[in-house]
């Protein structure tokens, strides 16, 4: 078995444990899957340039499990499927809700000049996770932030191919395994998947 087969094994028993009433499991099941949201959180936080230059991802993927945290003491979830969808949801509501917070007419990025990139001669000690977000190109902001907007709007089959495979990036195949279709299924759902959010966009969806 490999590991991110064990992986969602593990993910399986706590759910199970928390369904069951364990309210430790909670807690458990945010700290066996930290890395990943992390990482969800990181990738998300790229297309939103706008928010990357005011909010570290330690922070906003804090803020993103405590709403996690706190939705799973009213919602019991059916699998690592479902707990997975909700975790890329909860990141995605947290990322657009700073988005309309920076961006809004009063906010701190309309509001503030943004300095141009150091030479390379500047000494400068930034976070891996953060490297390469800064940008002031407003047609690039606007698309991602759109592009997010029309992922949540998508049909359900449609938007658990974007919350699978694109948020959490996991292959093909887990996602097969996780879902129950086939791997030919799954090409074919993210394909189209990825049709309707271009028609959607009218093809000014940026390049996935």
């Amino acid at each position: 078995m490999s590991d991110e087969s064990t992986g969602t094994v593990r993910l399986e028993e706590c759910i199970h444990r928390l369904n069951a009433g364990d309210s430790l499991a909670r807690g458990e099941l945010l700290n066996m899957t930290c890395d990943r949201l992390l990482r969800l959180t990181h990738r998300i936080k790229e297309s939103y340039p706008g928010v990357g230059r005011w909010e570290q991802t330690e922070d906003i993927c804090q803020n993103a499990s405590l709403k996690l945290y706190e939705a799973l003491h009213d919602v019991e979830l059916n699998d690592a499927r479902h707990y997975f969808r909700l975790a890329a949801k909860k990141i995605r509501e947290t990322l657009l809700d700073l988005a309309r917070h920076y961006s809004g007419p009063m906010g701190a990025g309309a509001n503030h000049a943004t300095m141009p990139a150091r030479s390379p001669n500047e000494s400068f000690a930034a976070s891996p996770l953060d490297a390469g977000e800064m940008t002031n190109n407003p047609r690039k902001i606007a698309e991602w932030t759109e592009m997010h907007r029309v992922i949540e709007s998508l049909p359900e089959e449609s938007k658990e191919m974007f919350d699978l495979l694109w948020y959490h990036e996991l292959s093909q195949e887990e996602a097969a395994r996780l879902i129950g279709l086939s791997v030919r299924q799954v090409k074919r759902r993210w394909r189209e998947a990825k049709i309707q959010l271009a028609e959607k966009m009218g093809n000014d969806a940026p390049g996935l």
